[in-house]
């Protein structure tokens, strides 16, 4: 299944924070654990199955 961007961004934005702060870090190596977070967390979010939207619920405003 290819993952949609909503569906990305929220994978991104729900990531460990040092995780996406790491990639700014003035060190390398910390860029790179940060990186290899990341890419950790998208490959978790892609095997995971994604739960079908059922009509019947109702949203709640936020």
């Amino acid at each position: 299944m290819t993952p949609d961007s909503s569906s990305l961004a929220h994978t991104l934005l729900h990531a460990p924070g040092w995780a996406r702060m790491g990639l700014t870090a003035p060190n390398q190596r910390l860029r790179e654990q940060a990186a290899a977070e990341l890419a950790e967390t998208i490959i978790d979010a892609l095997a995971r199955p994604q739960a079908a939207h059922d009509a019947r619920q109702m949203p709640l405003p936020l």
